[in-house]
């Protein structure tokens, strides 16, 4: 049985595959009257966590597929009330030709795996956002044509996001430099592995605490909030602990002339990123949210099709 919970359950073929088909499902949205590749399956999406662009871009995905989709919110389940996740795996596995999990532990994600007789995909851990780092290599490959060779400068919190970036970088070759302070930097152990992977793909994976140095001469200057869900109490020593990580003018004046700007969304304007640098003709932060729907249907091609 194939899942997606992580950048390294790929192949940099599978990858390489998704991002092509990506990019033709997105010039042919809709696909063929009476040929739709999912026609007859149905996805389940359980979801502890809020959600705009995960939900939608796999609910519409399913519809232009030719499937269906089911919103499956964990309190109306009878998750709720103690039913074991092992249990309810094995039930919605004969309902469903696939699931979708938003949860807060990793491990919890790897319980669904472990017990479903049918596709399990990461739409977010606390440790993993594969579906994201995916889909913003769909948006480089169209902006550069290319991932290796290039420089991808990460600024912020060392999160989800950015262990999936890293992993990405690992398996295809894009190199990676991640600023984050220090008590905020990435697992210890996804970087040894994916510093190992890189020694074939020639990937340089470099950390530090300096934005300036990151920034330096990228291709992509990448940013997310300070403080992601679940962390809310945190917040304020979050503010005071990454000030001076903010993705400014003068940041990206250290970045390629032709370098752009993503942002996995959404976004705390005046906190991680001004208004200036999201809104510059350099941001391509639109149209990387948009690539998540034309990903999520490679995806779902592959896993369910």
């Amino acid at each position: 049985m194939r899942h997606l919970l992580s950048v390294f359950d790929l192949p940099i073929e599978q990858i390489s595959r998704l991002i092509s088909r990506a990019g033709e499902l997105k010039r042919e949205p809709v696909i063929v009257p009476g040929a739709p590749s999912l026609r007859g399956k149905t996805l389940g999406l359980i979801f502890q966590k809020a959600s705009t662009r995960t939900r939608i871009s796999f609910e519409v995905a399913m519809t232009q597929l030719g499937g269906h989709s089911l919103f499956l919110s964990a309190d109306e389940l009878q998750l709720g009330r103690g039913e074991p996740i092992a249990d309810t795996a094995r039930v919605l596995s004969g309902y469903l030709h696939g699931l979708i999990i938003r949860t807060f532990e990793h491990a919890t994600l790897e319980s669904w795996a472990a017990h479903s007789t049918i596709p399990v995909i990461n739409g977010l851990t606390d440790l993993h956002h594969p579906c994201q780092a995916l889909s913003d290599l769909l948006t480089i490959t169209e902006r550069f044509g290319t991932l290796r060779g290039l420089k991808l400068a990460y600024i912020g919190d060392g999160n989800n996001v950015a262990h999936s970036l890293i992993e990405a970088a690992a398996r295809t070759g894009l190199s990676i430099a991640l600023a984050c302070p220090k008590g905020y930097q990435p697992d210890p152990a996804i970087l040894t592995r994916a510093r190992q992977e890189a020694r074939a793909t020639g990937a340089v994976i470099t950390l530090s605490t300096e934005p300036v140095v990151a920034a330096a001469g990228s291709h992509i200057l990448y940013t997310d909030v300070w403080t992601s869900m679940g962390q809310e109490r945190e917040a304020a020593r979050r503010r005071k602990a990454f000030r001076g990580f903010q993705l400014t003018r003068s940041l990206l004046g250290r970045a390629h002339p032709d370098a752009i700007v993503l942002h996995c969304l959404p976004a705390h304007r005046g906190e991680e990123i001004t208004d200036e640098v999201m809104d510059s003709p350099q941001s391509a932060i639109f149209q990387q949210a948009e690539n998540r729907l034309h990903m999520q249907k490679a995806i779902l091609e592959w896993l369910l099709g």
